[in-house]
């Protein structure tokens, strides 16, 4: 015969993982869009808060900062996170004044509002986040 309180305990922690399995699988949905000339201002003006990166493959503080945008993109939830790679979208680029990458722009209601220019790390893209924190 099972011990009532045992019992007890097995099912608070059954409902304990299943809630932290069921965290982690919307935490893993969180993705970072890839925009270009046919999606870019739908996504930009449909969201409130939207921070993109303007990359490019042979960039390598580009690639170094993939990882960490990722990351944040997690950690920020009110943010949409998208990237925009300069080589295939040179006309969204040159629209809002990129000359060098990686360039964060964080856009709010479709405006740019603010700009990062450089591998800012995670401190970068988390002093930025806070800003905008609503």
């Amino acid at each position: 015969m099972e011990d009532p309180e045992i019992e007890k305990i097995k099912q608070r922690k059954l409902e304990e993982m299943l809630r932290q399995q069921q965290e982690n699988t919307a935490q893993s949905q969180v993705e970072v869009v890839d925009l270009d000339s046919s999606n870019f201002d739908h996504v930009v003006s449909s969201n409130n808060l939207v921070l993109v990166d303007f990359w490019a493959e042979w960039c390598g503080p580009c690639r170094m900062m993939h990882p960490v945008f990722t990351r944040m993109a997690k950690k920020y939830r009110h943010i949409k996170f998208a990237r925009v790679n300069v080589d295939n979208s040179q006309d969204i680029a040159i629209r809002f004044g990129v000359q060098s990458i990686p360039t964060f722009i964080m856009f709010r209601a479709g405006q740019a509002v603010d700009r990062m220019i450089g591998a800012v790390g995670e401190p970068g893209i988390h002093m930025i986040a806070q800003k905008y924190q609503m």
